[in-house]
């Protein structure tokens, strides 16, 4: 009962979590999209009024009249809108969901025990859930102080841009060296998705607060305020696609399953970037498909870079020999029957593979993908995969050749798979 209920609570977080998202990244893209599209306002009274540009919409049946200021508005209404729950809300759900699966499960889901560093593969629990939130948050810091160190006056932000772009590359190298790839794609995406958060609380909302208070005091309101805001929120636009990448990725384990699979990482980060940043330009009227291309260009890359090896077996002469005369039509009834017994003869040596796989498979991952598991974290098989049959062994042959050989499954090695099981198994069916 107790595993069933923190299932459900994962379920109705999750859900709370990814509602929170849509809505912020929605309303995020949208007052990029009218920043961008805002023209100079054509009536004289407008201009009088100090409005810095204005667009006219349609949707849902009737017209929209946006219109922004440069500067203070002559009267702010009582009903001022304002944008961050969220984005609270959203980072608030996501670090919960953080706690109930990774952090309380760090062995499993958490720890690379096959890390090529020693001390990162022999941490205990405790120690990689205090590295993960030292990672988490320290990537903000660091963020933060390149903004406020290199273009503190939003004077230097393509040399800021190079910068963070810098920095995620050595935070996706190093988050898959210490964490298990799962978790390091996901850390990586929340070290981008904590930074668009705090940015919204320390920097977006704090100025523009300030902007209405100094309003409202019939001063005038810094314009620093309005720049940094902007800057975060730009920096917050190009996060939004490798985010969403980052976080859909966790169920695609040949993104964080590869040996280098912070290369594949950062191709996709870069290639999302790239990709909002064609549609940035475009609802300012500027069509660059140059963009686009280069980010489709990206994923092919990582499509190649992430492909499975499918070097060919080896065939001795006699298997030569034997599939040439096979290929050649019988030419009697004896010749036909030859060539029938050689097909039981295959199906024969088909089932004695499967027959030494599936105890391997039965000891070391029916304790999850099972109908009914065996292990207390699990009410249901993982994503619905089970092998509790020779025939749902069978037809997920591929899957589990490709999950077990690039050392994937079992998670964190839970179940203690040796090499030699996994060699047997990716020498299934050659």
């Amino acid at each position: 009962m107790e595993a069933y209920l923190i299932d459900f609570g994962n379920l109705l977080l999750r859900w709370l979590h990814v509602i929170a998202a849509i809505a912020w990244i929605g309303e995020s893209i949208y007052f990029v999209m009218l920043d961008n599209s805002l023209r100079p306002p054509k009536a004289a009274e407008d201009q009088s009024k100090g409005v810095f540009g204005e667009m006219w919409a349609v949707h849902g049946g009737g017209f929209y009249h946006n219109q922004k200021y440069a500067s203070a508005p002559a009267k702010l209404p009582a009903d001022l809108h304002w944008s961050f729950w969220k984005a609270y809300t959203t980072w608030l759900s996501g670090f919960g969901l953080f706690l109930l699966l990774y952090l309380a499960k760090p062995d499993f889901y958490l720890i690379n025990h096959s890390s090529d560093w020693a001390w990162a593969a022999s941490l205990a629990g405790w120690q990689a859930n205090l590295l993960a939130l030292a990672f988490l948050f320290g990537g903000w810091l660091v963020y933060n102080e390149l903004c406020k160190r290199i273009s503190p006056d939003m004077t230097r932000d393509g040399l800021l841009s190079i910068a963070v772009a810098v920095m995620m590359v050595i935070v996706a190298y190093l988050s898959t060296q210490i964490f298990s790839g799962r978790a390091a794609f996901l850390l990586t995406g929340a070290v981008m998705a904590t930074a668009m958060s705090a940015n919204v609380f320390f920097w977006i909302i704090p100025g523009q607060r300030r902007m209405v208070k100094a309003m409202k005091a019939g001063e005038t309101p810094d314009p620093l305020d309005g720049k940094r805001g902007k800057q975060r929120s730009v920096h917050n636009t190009y996060f939004t696609l490798p985010v969403v990448f980052l976080m859909l990725s966790n169920h695609y384990s040949f993104t964080y399953s590869h040996p280098h699979a912070w290369v594949i990482m950062v191709l996709f980060i870069f290639a999302g970037a790239l990709i909002r940043q064609f549609f940035v330009l475009m609802h300012a009227g500027r069509i660059r498909p140059a963009y686009p291309v280069a980010g489709a260009a990206l994923i092919l890359v990582a499509i190649w870079f992430a492909a499975p090896s499918s070097a060919p077996v080896a065939e001795s002469s006699a298997d030569t020999g034997d599939a040439r005369a096979a290929s050649e039509a019988p030419a009697s009834a004896d010749a036909a029957a030859s060539s029938a017994s050689a097909g039981s003869s295959a199906s024969a040596e088909g089932q004695g593979a499967l027959a030494r796989i599936q105890p391997i498979i039965e000891e070391r991952c029916t304790v999850c993908h099972s109908k009914n598991p065996s292990h207390a974290a699990f009410t249901a098989a993982p994503a619905g995969v089970m092998f509790d049959t020779r025939a749902e062994i069978e037809r997920q042959m591929a899957q589990i050749k490709q999950v077990v050989g690039s050392g994937y499954m079992p998670l964190g090695n839970m179940t203690h798979m040796t090499d030699e099981e996994r060699q047997a198994i990716a020498a299934w069916g050659e």
